[in-house]
């Protein structure tokens, strides 16, 4: 017998699938897991080239993404490239760091409607799959029935289901900015364990985080990827499940992060299976926008006997960090706020590092030890 994980990562563009399962292995478990660790890699679905192997990802908050959020708020121009940007579809781009936030607002949610309309990709409006957002919405493939999730979101005025969310975060993005720039004289900084940078990077930091994550949930309710997403997660658990089934069983612990988590959670939800650990990071399933996208009403999947929720208080993807009065039975789940050191707070290693989500974790792994 040997345990099984299945990671789902957040968003934006990825390293390659091996080198990001690698890296998640060693933020949890301190080595690689030999074989007995899964990763639903989703991220081509929305983002064709993956990062290069020495590129650091910026959704991680590294100080390279800090220094490059600073260098592209210095341009002061909508769409400023830094020089060491990723290429192509990948490249970060930066809004005027002190843009107002309504029109910033505006504009990403713009944005992410015109990419849901350029995913489709074809003069008929299907997406490789076949389907328009439309008819994915209301069950085009998949067997998922009309009135899922999709279908649901899009029948909303205007589209914007998750309008709200955004403007919450971009606010949220703007008070952390202000709170956490560095100001002379000991103790004079509200949050000492913020990245040194001034607020027009800051700003730029956080936006960048609030666009892309949006852009995906976007993508995932509203521009038809949702059931290719689920579909990668649901592979990454049938080859978990092929794993135990040859070793003779074991524990089954699935982390997902960000927009990964909503996924995660939507497939296990529907599928029931047996699940011992349910972790979600950094999640967005607190907030009610997103939560009335869900294809069911909240609720901890039948399958899943704990469901721990980690969130760090300044992580603007997680703006509600308490699922358990929401998804019932609380009895379930537990919210735990921890320190997220990563730039904007929202990195998945830092969080896999934290002793309140690996302790856990270590704990349903030994249980065949």
């Amino acid at each position: 017998m040997r345990p099984r994980i299945v990671y789902v990562h957040g968003c934006g563009p990825k390293p390659r699938a091996d080198l990001l399962r690698a890296e998640w292995d060693r933020a949890l478990l301190g080595r690689d897991a030999n074989g007995t660790s899964h990763l639903a890699y989703w991220a081509p679905l929305l983002h064709p080239e993956p990062l290069p192997d020495r590129e650091p990802d910026p959704m991680e908050g590294r100080p390279g993404a800090a220094a490059r959020a600073e260098a592209g708020a210095a341009g002061g121009a909508a769409g400023t490239r830094d020089a060491g940007a990723v290429g192509g579809e990948n490249a970060e781009s930066f809004p005027p760091p002190l843009e107002d936030p309504a029109r910033f607002v505006a504009r990403v949610a713009a944005e992410a409607a015109e990419a849901a309309r350029g995913r489709a990709g074809r003069p008929d409006g299907t997406t490789p799959g076949g389907t328009t957002p439309d008819s994915a919405a209301s069950g085009g493939t998949g067997g998922e029935a009309a009135g899922t999730a999709e279908g649901r979101a899009r029948g909303r005025a205007g589209g914007g289901a998750l309008d709200g969310w955004l403007r919450d975060m971009a606010y949220l993005a703007e008070a952390l900015a202000l709170a956490e720039e560095p100001r002379p004289g000991p103790g004079a900084e509200p949050l000492p364990s913020a990245p040194s940078l001034a607020r027009p990077g800051r700003t730029a930091l956080f936006r960048n985080l609030v666009r892309r994550v949006y852009q995906d949930v976007h993508a995932y309710f509203l521009g038809g990827a949702g059931p290719a997403v689920r579909q990668a997660v649901a592979d990454a658990l049938d080859a978990a499940e092929a794993g135990r089934a040859a070793d003779g069983g074991g524990p089954l612990v699935v982390v997902g992060h960000g927009p990964g988590s909503v996924a995660a959670y939507e497939v296990l939800a529907e599928r029931g299976q047996p699940v011992d650990l349910f972790v979600t990071i950094g999640s967005p399933l607190g907030s009610a926008e997103v939560q009335g996208c869900l294809a069911a009403p909240p609720a901890v999947p039948s399958g899943t006997a704990l469901w721990l929720n980690a969130s760090d208080a300044r992580d603007l993807v997680a703006l509600d960090h308490t699922l358990r009065p929401d998804f019932a039975p609380p009895g379930r789940g537990t919210d735990v706020l921890v320190r997220n050191a990563s730039a904007h707070h929202h990195g998945a290693a830092d969080y896999l590092r934290d002793p309140l989500v690996r302790g856990p974790v270590h704990r349903v792994l030994g249980r065949i030890a």
